[in-house]
């Protein structure tokens, strides 16, 4: 099983739904160190299971910020749809909840190799 750390649609019953074919429990999580901002999205899969055109992204964020959301605990098929569910713009990373809880997160594409540089240096040993 895997743990991921949802901030945005994959919150929402409806779109678990449609990604995993079920409803998943969603265990109240933060993670400190991000912030939230908007991408606009134009896959159409991704617009008719969320009804939105703009999605939350994770960004680091040294300054202290924190974002609020769960953790999911899905299956190997679960985390891969998930995987299809989330456009380029996102990359599956790995992070540490303020829970202690280690969990993957989809975080800006962009960002994602100074991301797993920097959970290495701050998890290096544990």
């Amino acid at each position: 099983m895997h743990l991921l750390f949802t901030y945005g649609t994959l919150r929402d019953p409806a779109v678990q739904q449609a990604v995993f074919g079920r409803l998943v429990d969603c265990e109240d999580d933060s993670l400190p160190g991000f912030r939230v901002e908007d991408v606009l999205i134009t896959d159409p899969d991704v617009l008719a299971a969320s009804g939105l055109d703009r999605h939350p992204m994770l960004r680091r964020d040294p300054g202290g910020a924190s974002v609020h959301g769960g953790r999911l605990q899905l299956t190997d098929s679960e985390l891969a749809a998930a995987d299809r569910y989330e456009v380029d713009d996102y990359e599956r990373v790995e992070v540490v909840l303020a829970s202690g809880h280690r969990a993957w997160a989809y975080a800006s594409a962009q960002e994602a190799a100074d991301l797993r540089a920097a959970f290495a240096a701050e998890n290096n040993g544990a």
